[in-house]
């Protein structure tokens, strides 16, 4: 039974030893924040997505990115088409807000809102997204 115990709380456990030891040594936690792609149909609608990001708080940071080609199946169609696409730097425990709020506000029927979390980067600039965007 206590063996059980242990199995179970093992991944609670692990994780609340990371933060102890991030908070001690000043160190980063692989995947505490993630940078989100956002696709848009154009410039306007990337920078009224983005002010929108900001306005909220859900993210420290967004890049513009200019415009790209894209290809994709559509309804079973093959479409090409252009795109702004936005790169949006933020805590990984907003994404799902983040994904909710661009959702409600994208014109597109399904918007490209995907993530990767963020394994290593400057602890400064790491710490500052931090700062900038406030918790859960």
């Amino acid at each position: 039974e206590v063996l059980t115990l242990l199995v179970l709380m093992y991944p609670l456990l692990w994780g609340l030893a990371l933060h102890l030891h991030s908070a001690v040594t000043g160190s980063y936690i692989p995947g505490t924040h993630s940078i989100a792609f956002v696709n848009c149909l154009n410039e306007q609608i990337a920078r009224d997505i983005a002010r929108a990001i900001m306005d909220k708080k859900l993210a420290a940071y967004v890049n513009i990115l200019p415009k790209s080609s894209a290809l994709y199946f559509w309804k079973g169609e093959l479409e090409e088409s252009t795109e702004i696409l936005l790169l949006v730097k933020t805590r990984t425990s907003k994404i799902g807000e983040l994904s909710n709020y661009v959702r409600s506000i994208h014109p597109f029927e399904i918007p490209e809102i995907i993530s990767l979390p963020i394994d290593q980067g400057n602890p400064l600039y790491l710490k500052w997204i931090e700062e900038n965007v406030p918790r859960d």
